[in-house]
């Protein structure tokens, strides 16, 4: 059976790719992945406000003290505590590529025009093949209008563009009002790829202590309906690679990210709880899918369920909306 697809240019012997998370903090378990048949994986993300925080930290440390005697040698940290993370970052890709026979995707979060820039070079100079951008900007100005948050995410992508020869992914929210026309305008910026959709953790609020708390909840398959619907509408109408994140746990998950159009369906929240072992689980299943319904390959169920191939594609906008709430009853709620 040919489970092979191709993602950013890369050609990837499978549709399964473990997305950003903390399973690619050790090489040992990049290599479980890849054993267990991950056709790619993407690292960890660099942050660059960490990256600034942990300079500040450093220099605090530093000059602490200075006016005092100078046999004052205590004031100093010990600096093997303090290493870069930039340089271990990237160490960390170095290794990857040198242990591993499957593409590596480096994967940054920055803050500055000259951060996204600076980290973009360095991680295509470690030797990754390709780079996953998570940009995201959260406006809370209410004089800023929407083309100027549109207009700031363009304007980058065509200066990382610029700087790097690696083919890019732009990981996206859900929230723009004009998915198709910015997926396009990226598209037009230097995005060979765009991820659906970067899942975000929200703060919750400590009723007790009165405080904002951050709050990690893992994904469960109901999540996959909101980029699924989308990859159904942006397959065909817009000239790029796309990969669906969010809620892929089963293979029948991967099945479906690839009938909406995706390339490649990426998971984390699944490897999470039962480790990297599950993706060849969910390999085999796929195969056996393909074969209980006749087919022979993946890439003839790309995009054979998008709005361009349905008999209805009313049904991926208000459509189905309304059809859904005329079939509800209290009786199935029971």
């Amino acid at each position: 059976m040919d489970l092979s697809t191709s993602f950013l240019g890369l050609q990837l012997k499978n549709p399964v790719v473990p997305s950003s998370s903390p399973l690619s903090y050790k090489l040992s378990t990049l290599k479980e992945m890849e054993d267990a048949g991950a056709a790619a994986v993407v690292m960890y993300s660099l942050f660059e406000e960490q990256i600034e925080l942990e300079v500040h930290s450093l220099d605090r440390y530093l000059t602490h003290g200075t006016e005092s005697y100078a046999e004052a040698v205590s004031y100093f940290p010990d600096l093997t505590q303090f290493q870069s993370r930039p340089d271990a970052y990237l160490e960390d890709i170095r290794k990857a590529k040198e242990a591993l026979s499957i593409p590596v995707i480096g994967s940054l979060n920055g803050i500055s025009t000259g951060g996204w820039i600076r980290y973009a070079k360095m991680i295509e100079q470690a030797g990754a093949d390709a780079i996953e951008l998570n940009m995201y900007f959260l406006s809370t100005d209410p004089e800023m209008r929407c083309d100027q948050v549109e207009d700031m995410y363009a304007n980058l992508l065509v200066d990382i563009r610029r700087s790097i020869t690696i083919p890019i992914a732009v990981k996206l929210s859900p929230f723009f009002s004009a998915l198709p026309n910015f997926a396009r305008r990226l598209v037009r910026a230097g995005a060979n790829g765009l991820v659906l959709f970067n899942r975000f953790y929200q703060p919750d609020i400590d009723i007790e202590g009165l405080d904002v708390v951050p709050s990690l909840t893992l994904s469960d398959s109901d999540e996959l309906r909101l980029p699924l619907r989308w990859i159904a509408i942006l397959y065909g109408q817009v000239d790029t690679d796309l990969a669906l994140m969010s809620g892929v746990h089963t293979a029948e998950d991967v099945i479906k990210s690839l009938m909406a159009g995706a390339g490649v369906a990426m998971m984390a929240s699944e490897l999470l709880r039962k480790g990297a072992r599950r993706i060849h689980e969910i390999l085999l299943e796929i195969e056996n899918w393909l074969v209980e319904h006749e087919y022979e390959s993946v890439r003839q169920l790309r995009g054979s369920m998008s709005q361009q191939s349905v008999a209805a594609p009313a049904a991926f906008v208000r459509a189905n909306y309304m059809r859904m709430l005329q079939s509800f009853s209290l009786e199935d709620a029971r």
